[in-house]
Parts: C-alpha cells; sequence; structure tokens
C-alpha cells in the first residue's frame, strides 16, 4: 500500500499529466485529436512517466479523470479553451447524453452568486460547464465549493441546451442560462451566515426569468 511520501509523489504526478492532457499539450507542440486523445508514449516521454506510474495513477485516482485505451490517453473533461486542438462538438461525441429529468447541480462560492443570478453559469477558460447528479457527490465539483446551484435539465434543453456524462461521471453542458437556475442550498458554516446574499442573489434572479 502506497505510504505517505508515495501519495505526495502520486499526487503531484497525477497533476502534471492532468495539466499536459487538459492544458498544456497544444502549446507544448503534441498531437492531440479533437476528442482530446493523445499518444501515450509522447505523453510517457514528455513527463518522464514509465507505463506501470501511469497506470497506479489511474487507479488510485479516485476522480477518474484520465481515460487510458491502448495506446491512447486524454483527459475525459476538464479542457480548457486554450487548448485548440479540443473541439466541444468532438468531446460531446465521445460522451453519453445524460436523459434524465432530475434536478443537477454545480457547485460555486457565494461571492459568485450575483454574476451568475445575471449571467447564468459560464464555462470560462473551460469548454463547459462542470455539473454532477447529486448534491454530496465528489465528483464533478470542486473541493472549495460553498454553495449547490441546483439546475432543471428539462429548462436546459427547452434553451437548446444538451447535458452530457463524461466517463467518470461528471455532467456537463456548455452553459447553463439564469432560467435554468431553480434553487441553491449552502453547504459551509460560512455560506449559511451569507444566506441574505444567496436570498438576494435567488430574487434578482427570479426577477431577470419574469422578464423574458
Amino acid at each position: 500500500m502506497p505510504n505517505n511520501t508515495t501519495n505526495q509523489q502520486l499526487t503531484k504526478r497525477s497533476k502534471q499529466l492532468s495539466w499536459l492532457l487538459r492544458h498544456g499539450a497544444y502549446d507544448q507542440g503534441f498531437a492531440m485529436d479533437e476528442a482530446g486523445w493523445m499518444n501515450v508514449q509522447d505523453v510517457l516521454t514528455f513527463l518522464n512517466m514509465s507505463r506501470a506510474e501511469l497506470k497506479l495513477i489511474l487507479n488510485t485516482n479516485n476522480k477518474q479523470r484520465i481515460q487510458l485505451r491502448g495506446q491512447r490517453v486524454r483527459a475525459c473533461q476538464g479542457h480548457s479553451t486554450n487548448n485548440r486542438a479540443v473541439t466541444q462538438v468532438a468531446l460531446e461525441a465521445s460522451w453519453l447524453e445524460y436523459k434524465s429529468d432530475a434536478s443537477i447541480w454545480h457547485g460555486t462560492t457565494v461571492s459568485a452568486m450575483e454574476r451568475i443570478a445575471l449571467q447564468g453559469i459560464l464555462p470560462m477558460a473551460r469548454t463547459h460547464v462542470h455539473c454532477t447528479p447529486t448534491i454530496d457527490s465528489t465528483i464533478g465539483k470542486r473541493a472549495t465549493s460553498e454553495v449547490m446551484i441546483e439546475i432543471s435539465p428539462v429548462k436546459l434543453r427547452e434553451a437548446g441546451l444538451n447535458i452530457y456524462i463524461a466517463p467518470n461521471g461528471t455532467l456537463l453542458v456548455r452553459r447553463v442560462p439564469p432560467k435554468a437556475i431553480v434553487g441553491c442550498v449552502p453547504l459551509t458554516r460560512r455560506a449559511k451566515k451569507r444566506q441574505a446574499e444567496l436570498e438576494r442573489s435567488m430574487a434578482t434572479l427570479r426577477r431577470a426569468n419574469l422578464s423574458l
């Protein structure tokens, strides 16, 4: 079983691998297809990593962000828009479509809620907004999330937006318009103390939706 030092090394190597596959490959001049797949040997050589180490990283990463298929490897989601080899269309074609009408969730901070109430949730520097199918899931949300935003898949589809499931269970959508946001739940003690701010943001969102 890996000791603490080994765990720290694996975490560091896992972050290097994720950075290359999600963000850095294009700028480093590597060949990558539109769905994010790279040649395994190119990755191993660049990171000075063995295939055994790669497999250990994949087997011990509880979020399962990396896919390995024969001689190809990719990050299954989370690509930045700077990685210009990857396209939204190709990524979506490689994922399954999410068919449920049950609410999905997006983690954020209290301070971001006012902007979200006006603009919705945008992917910022990523290709897609990351969501999760349950409020308590560790997949598809940041550990720093203070608030979980409730999103209606029905309203997303009414806006012409499909939802996709990455192989690790993360739900992905190109954007979330304000009208698809139906609630929010504070997670942290700090967020609960700022409940009044959250309620103001939700009131702003409801007014905006009524004016549409």
